[in-house]
């Protein structure tokens, strides 16, 4: 194997297309597709399956897909470090963030210190569900993400940062300051998903209290949830930051959810298998030292020490 040859395999993977790799490698795609053959050749594998569709990995494909993102990475942190020996800190950092406001509350006070200490960093900034975020952490497409996460995956450090409680939020008349969990259950809920850390945690105390949730939709876009609140078919459980912006702007009321009350802490993840570069280690100091200044603390939030 060679750089060049585990970097075309894994533009082919990550574009999903022979055709849309070779136009982004500046390659023709027989002379592609050749490498790809060699490749298969020196690990006696088959690496790509091939549909009118596109292409995906095979199993082994999967496997050679993770090891290679880490050794090119490395061999870029490598030569970043050695080309900057002496100088500015240079290189590019990859951050994903959870939806919500909690995480992006953080975006702007991190991209604005990041330019005033280190001006020749670049940062990426990516917003997707936990689930999606910490496989792109660990496959090295990420270097770091702010997340809702209980039980982060195999091969994923994570560092809490700050916890939530869970409120229901909903329109109509209102319960009153707080709410009990079976009360809740009683309730017509909208929902994320069954991967999402905050379904996860409703359906942990719900079955801890051996009680069944009345869900009447799974709903992850903001805009939505907003919108079906409103029009009073049902409520929702959310994070405390969470519950607070969608009631700043709509007619919705929020209460504490008792007996027992939800907690889902805020994490930082990143990999347990390679390195952050310097420059991912500087903007994860910065990250970390404005969870302690006042402007977050005054937040609704518990910082985690």
């Amino acid at each position: 194997m060679n750089l060049r040859r585990l970097k075309y395999f894994v533009t082919i993977v990550d574009t999903g297309s022979l055709t849309q790799a070779a136009e982004v490698l500046h390659i023709a795609q027989p002379a592609l597709s050749q490498q790809v053959a060699t490749l298969e050749n020196e690990l006696d594998q088959q690496l790509l399956i091939r549909t009118k569709r596109g292409v995906t990995p095979t199993e082994a494909g999967k496997i050679l897909y993770s090891h290679a993102r880490t050794i090119l990475r490395q061999c870029e942190q490598a030569q970043t470090a050695v080309i900057n020996a002496g100088q500015a800190m240079t290189g590019k950092v990859s951050i994903g963030f959870a939806p919500g406001p909690a995480a992006s509350s953080l975006t702007m006070p991190l991209l604005q210190t990041v330019r005033e200490q280190f001006p020749d960093v670049l940062v990426y900034l990516h917003e997707n569900s936990g689930a999606s975020l910490n496989e792109k952490v660990i496959d090295g497409q990420l270097d770091m993400a702010v997340l809702y996460d209980r039980a982060p995956a195999a091969g994923i450090t994570s560092l809490p940062l700050m916890k939530e409680e869970l409120w229901l939020v909903g329109t109509g008349l209102c319960p009153g300051q707080s709410v009990d969990l079976a009360d809740v259950a009683r309730t017509g809920l909208f929902l994320p998903r069954e991967y999402s850390a905050v379904r996860k945690r409703v359906d942990e105390a719900f079955a801890l209290r051996r009680l069944s949730a009345r869900i009447v939709g799974e709903i992850e876009s903001v805009a939505t949830l907003s919108a079906a609140i409103s029009s009073g078919m049902g409520a929702a459980i959310l994070p405390e930051s969470a519950a607070r912006a969608l009631v700043s702007s709509t007619h919705a009321w929020m209460v504490r959810i008792t007996n027992p009350t939800l907690n889902l802490p805020l994490s930082l993840n990143f990999s347990a298998r390679q390195p952050l570069s310097p420059a991912a280690q500087s903007v994860k100091s910065i990250l970390l030292a404005l969870l302690n200044q006042p402007a977050l603390e005054d937040r609704p939030l518990q910082l985690v020490s």
